[in-house]
């Protein structure tokens, strides 16, 4: 990992660890000495409560205190606050602003519609990018459905500003206020108004309007930062982690999490497999824990098959789960123990690190 990738992503389903593996690869990078910013856009916010660190985290990086070498920094996406200040930095003036961030449906719906943390997880990763004042950023991914819509939200950003709901926003049929203009229909504008009213909502319709008419000359940039996003993403200075669970049950959830990765062009560093039950010898053990253990054992090797040269991991389960720096420092020393020694069969590896 000294030598590791600018951007490290760790992707995965939910429920199998995956933040707390993300603030763990966070910590072993900025041990070896490399200035690491952690960042997740996980809604639940696990990370700050693994870290240690505030709510202040939302809007700045924060430093985590007792992270010695090059220091660790953590930052969570809050939706609509990176869509503020979004619009801070690149209104092309004050009126502008103001005009969008006054917006009823900008108020209401901004932070909240299906798709804007995805989108707002791409401009706030360029910025950190942009901001070079790290030597590497993990990112921890929402699970598994969400994170492949941040994978491809560079693509639907381009593909929604060249939407016909865009186009028609710009037609003349409305005011730059979103008001629709059909006075001059007569009756026939009166019965597309109504129907209008119906369907939508005048209301909320001119709403919509004023917003993207008033977030046009935001257009070109959006347009812009999601293609620089987007190439790197499938850079060669990024490398995506695949966090699963044990268990065959998981190896198809897996499988198809990697083939996807594949089909988005990015490149698939390795998977881990988190929270393997130990390895039993002799007798004697309970009969559900020693159930467990083959279990995971026999979907380990299975999964090391299928996936044929991809390098794969095990970290082991925990007593409890870790909920502070010095239960995320222990599975840093796993993980250290494992991406150093990528030779050693992958049922034993991280076996009594913790």
């Amino acid at each position: 990992m000294k030598r590791g990738p600018e951007l490290l992503v760790l992707v995965g389903a939910g429920g199998v660890g995956k933040t707390t593996v993300a603030a763990a690869a966070a910590v072993l990078s900025a041990r070896e000495g490399a200035r690491t910013l952690v960042m997740t856009f996980d809604p639940s916010h696990r990370l700050r409560q693994a870290l240690g660190v505030g709510a202040e985290a939302t809007w700045a990086e924060v430093e985590v205190p007792g992270v010695a070498g090059g220091g660790l920094w953590a930052s969570l996406l809050d939706a609509r606050r990176t869509f503020d200040r979004l619009i801070e930095r690149h209104a092309p003036d004050p009126a502008a602003r103001d005009r969008i961030l006054a917006n009823r449906f900008y108020r209401t719906f901004a932070g909240s519609l299906a798709g804007v943390l995805e989108y707002m997880a791409v401009e706030r990763l360029f910025e950190a990018h942009e901001a070079g004042a790290f030597d590497r950023i993990v990112l921890d991914t929402p699970p598994t459905r969400e994170a492949l819509d941040f994978l491809g939200a560079p693509r639907r950003i381009v593909e929604f500003l060249d939407s016909g709901l865009v186009r028609l926003a710009f037609r003349s049929w409305f005011d730059d206020l979103g008001r629709a203009r059909t006075g001059a229909l007569g009756a026939v504008g009166r019965r597309l108004e109504a129907g209008l009213d119906e369907i939508v909502g005048l209301d909320l319709l001119g709403d919509m309007v004023e917003f993207i008419r008033a977030f046009g000359p935001l257009y070109e940039g959006f347009r812009r930062r999601a293609a620089e996003v987007e190439r790197r993403l499938r850079g060669e200075a990024t490398s995506f982690v695949l966090v699963a669970g044990p268990g065959e049950e998981r190896i198809p959830e897996t499988l198809y999490f990697a083939r996807q990765l594949g089909a988005h062009g990015c490149r698939l560093a390795g998977v881990v497999v988190n929270r393997m039950h130990p390895p039993l010898a002799g007798n004697g053990w309970p009969p559900l824990l020693a159930f467990l253990s083959r279990r995971d054992s026999v979907g380990l090797r299975e999964l090391a098959g299928r996936l044929g040269e991809v390098p794969l991991w095990s970290l082991p389960l925990l007593g409890e789960e870790p909920s502070g720096l010095a239960g995320i420092e222990r599975i840093a020393a796993c993980l250290e123990r494992a991406w150093s020694d990528p030779d050693r069969p992958v049922d034993t590896l991280c076996r009594g690190a913790v």
